[in-house]
């Protein structure tokens, strides 16, 4: 007991030590507490249009005392209530300023944007509609302390020195502790790439707060691109296998559905468990004379995931080697198999997902990629809830979305598109209702495993309803059918799921997704490795898009020359080709990530 009370009493000196009551009078912890509630405003407003995670996240409550004190220090130093409310003021339409932005591009305002602040003057009505009714919390709570500050008497003066001690003490206590939450991850770089890499991307914002955002922002600013990277970039080209074209006899298709299913792995197709198919449907596609099948298509992601994938198989290119080129390479000037098809085919284009626009930033990705029309989460109705995060269930997606094709809201019969699906119930834990079980197992398997199964079998059926709706239109004939895991799904839970006796010889040791091509005009099994940015140009070829100016990072699978080899995103190397053609790959990393970085993709 009075070890508890010397702690208790400990814990109060220390407290008063770094805020005296003569330093931290009623002024003071009036303009204290506005600065905190207008970033927690902030952080709720921002949780609000995209996930309330960094709300239990230590560092926000950290970041945002520090952030505070330095707000704090013009007042504590200068006794001054106008100079403070000038920090106020100048705070909202900070934080006013960036979430106006975040509605249109939701992201923080870059660093290099401020510059050009008065370009917005040509934009008023734009300015406008991105404003809030809620937005008026932060002037209201600035006009509130004002009041509040003029009607508190002021203490009596405190010597200069002083103030500047206790001030300091306060202010380093503060400091250590973001040091401490942000130094074991390696600093303020390395902790701001883990969180987007842990896809939290849309958590760096009331994390580091607006000033964190700033900060690295500056710390990422590109050196100036110079001659050398051009010419390391010319001849890696160089060294580039010629893209070859199919013969014009083979058959051409003029409208292109692509499926990216969440986490499908190769290892579940053509595979039965307790004598059941764990995916008929793509078992049947499959055994089609006029499909393509490729089962070794090697993960090349990386701390995009999802968009990553969109990336390679979209637009040709390999990730970046840091963070997420959705969140930071939006001005860059992509090519896309959205666009070859519109230059060539005339095609719309549709994208179509269960997500928010806001989900890895996908409305912008859209745009760059050139897609004319989202088909986004609030224009489903949500009645087959799966997984954690309770999103519509593949099967329901597929249902819906045939029914808006039947009633001529997607795609009229006749119309030429790109299609892009992507589906979410595959994604990890890999939780589905029973009620949606369409197989049980008996066995005694790993429960990832199993829910895996499940949750592939499931998408299986989607794919199913899919499927034949598209095979039963009139245009069928002038479609190809892309499917392709956006990712390996096991990731960590691999070894431990292998570690199991009934999973060997049925679950892979290899991150290897399938690449399916429905009624392709070249009908076969390609059963060498490939990667994930070979997708690209293989549907170039296979579409007959040769006449398309960029022809990718990767190489088809239809050229006789390409050896059977893929880099993944850790450098790790699967299949076999000569030490050159390996390091050319893994140079492919670093080029890509040149070319969309400093926007030279030609």
């Amino acid at each position: 007991m009075k070890k508890q009370n010397y702690t208790m009493l400990t814990i109060k000196n220390i407290i008063k030590s770094l805020f005296p009551q003569d330093l931290w009078d009623g002024r003071t912890k009036a303009f204290f507490w506005c600065l905190m509630a207008k970033f927690l405003i902030f952080d709720l407003i921002w949780s609000a249009q995209t996930t309330f995670s960094s709300l239990s996240m230590f560092n926000l409550y950290v970041n945002t005392f520090f952030v505070v004190l330095l707000l704090l220090l013009p007042y504590l130093v200068c006794r001054s209530r106008a100079v403070e409310s000038v920090v106020l003021v100048a705070l909202d339409l900070l934080l006013i300023s960036n979430l106006m932005y975040s509605r249109t591009y939701n992201s923080l305002i870059p660093l290099a944007s401020y510059a050009a602040a008065g370009n917005l003057s040509d934009f008023t009505a734009s300015v406008v509609d991105s404003m809030r009714w809620i937005d008026l919390l932060f002037p209201l709570s600035t006009l509130l302390t004002i009041v509040k500050v003029v009607k508190t008497k002021a203490t009596a003066p405190i010597a200069w020195g002083r103030r500047w001690k206790q001030y300091g003490i306060t202010t380093a206590v503060s400091f250590a502790l973001v040091l401490a939450s942000i130094l074991p991850k390696g600093g303020l770089k390395q902790s701001f790439q883990h969180m987007q890499n842990a896809n939290y991307y849309t958590c760096t914002a009331p994390v580091f707060t607006v000033f964190g955002n700033m900060l690295y922002d500056a710390m990422e600013e590109q050196a100036p691109y110079t001659h050398a990277m051009q010419a390391r970039i010319d001849r890696w080209k160089a060294s580039q296998p010629h893209y070859k074209a199919l013969p014009d006899t083979i058959g051409r298709r003029t409208s292109l559905v692509v499926i990216l299913c969440e986490s499908l792995e190769s290892w579940v197709i053509n595979r039965k468990i307790e004598g059941k198919e764990i995916t008929p449907n793509l078992n049947a596609a499959i055994a089609e004379k006029s499909t393509l099948y490729a089962p070794y298509v090697l993960t090349e992601v990386k701390g995009g995931r999802s968009i990553d994938c969109q990336l390679m198989l979209n637009a040709g290119l390999l990730p970046i080697q840091n963070g997420c080129y959705a969140m930071t390479n939006l001005s860059t000037k992509y090519y896309s198999l959205t666009k070859a098809m519109h230059q060539q085919n005339h095609s719309r284009s549709y994208l179509l997902s269960v997500d928010k626009p806001v989900t890895w930033n996908q409305q912008m990705v859209a745009r760059d990629f050139g897609i004319d029309t989202l088909v986004m989460r609030n224009c489903w109705v949500n009645d087959e809830k799966v997984g954690s995060r309770k999103k519509l269930g593949d099967a329901s997606f597929m249902r819906q979305a045939v029914k808006k094709m039947k009633q001529g809201q997607l795609w009229p019969v006749g119309q030429n598109v790109y299609m892009q699906f992507v589906t979410y119930s595959g994604h990890n834990p890999f939780v589905l209702p029973d009620k949606l079980k369409r197989i049980h197992l008996k066995g005694n398997y790993p429960t990832k495993m199993a829910d895996y199964i499940y949750m592939a079998n499931y998408t299986d059926y989607a794919l199913g309803e899919l499927l034949t709706y598209l095979k039963s239109r009139p245009d069928y004939k002038n479609m190809m059918i892309v499917i392709t895991g956006d990712h390996e799904g096991l990731a960590a839970d691999r070894a431990d799921i292998l570690k199991s006796k009934v999973a060997q010889g049925i679950v892979s040791p290899k991150q290897f997704t399938p690449f399916i091509v429905v009624n392709s005009p070249i009908g076969m099994r390609y059963n060498k490795v490939m990667g994930q940015i070979d997708m690209y140009p293989t549907i170039l070829n296979l579409m007959h898009l040769d006449n398309y100016a960029w022809k990718g990072i990767g190489q088809s699978i239809l050229d006789p020359n390409k050896y059977p080899v893929a880099v993944g995103s850790n450098m790790n190397v699967e299949g076999k080709a000569p030490r050159r053609e390996i390091n050319r790959l893994k140079e492919a990393f670093y080029i890509s990530d040149l070319m969309i970085r400093y926007n030279k993709i030609k």
